[in-house]
C-alpha cells in the first residue's frame, strides 16, 4: 500500500477547486441557515442557475467572461426572488419544500430534450471555458506546490477558486458584524422580538437568500470550469446534503467553518477510498470490490457525522450557544 501517494492525493483534495466550490456553497448555507435561519435544501439549484447561466451565455450568445459571469449572478438572483416571494413570509419548512423541489425542477428543465439546442439535455454542456483559461498568466509548464505538479491551468484554476472563496468570506464577515447581519441573527433567533422593534423582516429574509444564493452561483461556476463541462447529473439532491455536512462539520453560523468543513468532507473521503482501495489491492480486503468501496466511503463519512452531532454538535470552529434557534 502505497502511504506517501494516499497523502499527495489527499493533499491534492485539500486545494482542489472542486473543494473551494463546496466551501463558497456551503458558505452560502451559512448566510441562508446559520446566520438567517432559513431552511434552504436547493443549494444545487443555486449551483446549477450559475454553472448553466455562464455557459449558456459563452455559447448561446458568445459573452465574454466578466458579462457571462454577471449573467450567472443575475439568474441566482431571479431565482432566489422567485423562491423567496412565495415562501419567506411561512415557516421554515415551507422554504425547505420549496426550494428542494425548485432545485429539481431546474435539472429536469436542462434535461429537457426540447431544450436540447440551448441546455444540450441530459449530455449539458461543454468547451465553454475557453475565455476563462484565456486570462491565464502562468506561463505553460509544470508548477511545483507542495508534493503536487500541476500544469498552467490546474494552478490557475486554484489560485481563481481559493481566491473567490477568501474573497467571500471576508465579505461575510463584515456583513455579519454589520447592524445588517446582527438582525439576521436575531431573526434567526425570535423574527417576532425582530419584527416589534419596527424591522422588515422579509425584507432581510430576502436579502439573506439572494446573498446566499449569488455565493451558491459563484461556487457553481467554480465547479464546473475545471470539468469543462455542465451536466445535469451533478446537480442532484445529494449535492445539497453533502454541502450541509461540509456545513455541519465546520460550524454552521461561522464563517471559516464551511470552508473547513469542505477541506475535512474531501479530504476525508481521498483518505478513505485510498486506503479500502490499497487494503483491497494487497488482499487485506476481499469482502469489498472497489466500487463497493467507493461506497463505502460515503458511509464512513456518514458515520463520523453521525459522531459528531453526538460529541460536538456544533462543529469544530462552531460556538454551541449559536445552536440556540426559536
Amino acid at each position: 500500500m502505497d502511504f506517501g501517494n494516499i497523502l499527495v492525493n489527499a493533499f491534492g483534495e485539500l486545494i482542489s477547486p472542486t473543494t473551494a466550490a463546496y466551501a463558497l456553497a456551503a458558505l452560502g448555507l451559512a448566510v441562508h441557515f446559520g446566520y438567517s435561519g432559513l431552511l434552504n435544501f436547493g443549494q444545487a439549484g443555486f449551483m446549477a442557475v450559475g454553472a448553466y447561466g455562464y455557459a449558456i451565455a459563452t455559447l448561446t450568445f458568445d459573452a465574454p467572461l466578466p458579462l457571462a459571469v454577471l449573467v450567472a449572478i443575475l439568474a441566482s438572483v431571479l431565482f432566489a426572488i422567485l423562491l423567496g416571494i412565495p415562501t419567506l413570509r411561512l415557516r421554515a419548512d415551507y422554504l425547505a419544500i420549496v426550494t428542494i423541489a425548485a432545485a429539481e425542477i431546474i435539472r429536469y428543465i436542462v434535461t429537457t430534450n426540447g431544450l436540447t439546442d440551448i441546455t444540450g439535455s441530459a449530455n449539458g454542456l461543454a468547451a465553454f471555458e475557453g475565455g476563462f483559461f484565456g486570462l491565464n498568466p502562468f506561463p505553460v509548464g509544470t508548477y511545483d506546490v507542495g508534493p503536487l505538479a500541476l500544469n498552467e491551468r490546474d494552478l490557475w484554476i486554484r489560485v481563481v477558486g481559493w481566491t473567490v472563496v477568501i474573497l467571500a468570506c471576508l465579505t461575510v464577515w463584515l456583513l455579519m458584524r454589520s447592524p445588517w447581519g446582527r438582525v439576521l441573527k436575531g431573526i434567526r433567533e425570535d423574527e417576532n422580538a425582530v419584527r416589534s422593534l419596527g424591522k422588515n423582516v422579509y425584507a432581510y429574509k430576502m436579502q439573506a437568500l439572494v446573498i446566499g444564493g449569488i455565493l451558491g452561483s459563484l461556487a457553481g461556476i467554480i465547479f464546473t470550469l475545471p470539468r469543462g463541462a455542465v451536466q445535469p447529473a451533478n446537480y442532484a439532491t445529494e449535492l445539497t446534503f453533502f454541502l450541509y455536512t461540509c456545513l455541519l462539520l465546520g460550524g454552521m453560523a461561522t464563517v471559516l467553518g464551511p470552508v473547513i468543513g469542505a477541506m475535512i468532507f474531501w479530504v476525508v473521503l481521498s483518505l478513505t477510498q485510498g486506503l479500502l482501495y490499497g487494503a483491497i489491492e494487497i488482499g487485506a480486503i476481499t469482502f469489498l470490490s472497489n466500487a463497493q468501496a467507493g461506497q463505502l466511503r460515503y458511509i464512513l463519512v456518514g458515520v463520523a457525522l453521525m459522531l459528531l452531532m453526538v460529541f460536538r454538535p456544533q462543529g469544530v470552529l462552531g460556538n454551541k450557544k449559536e445552536l440556540a434557534f426559536a
